[in-house]
């Protein structure tokens, strides 16, 4: 990570009131999917999960872009 956690949950409380399990979902710098072999990148369809154990878990679908 470009970021520690710590500095991340700071500057995110600047703005906004962070709970107990609240999520701050980083994503990942941009190219990464470009450097695997073979390329991989999120497409229509795929689901991003997160979550903690006992807590649950949040899923979220890939919807392709509408031009």
């Amino acid at each position: 990570m470009v970021f520690p956690v710590r500095q991340l949950v700071s500057y995110v409380s600047r703005f906004m009131s962070l709970q107990p399990g609240d999520l701050l979902s980083t994503g990942t710098p941009a190219g990464v999917g470009h450097g695997a072999r073979p390329p991989r990148y999120l497409d229509d369809g795929d689901v991003v999960a997160m979550g903690i154990d006992g807590l649950g878990t949040q899923q979220h679908r890939v919807i392709a872009r509408r031009s």
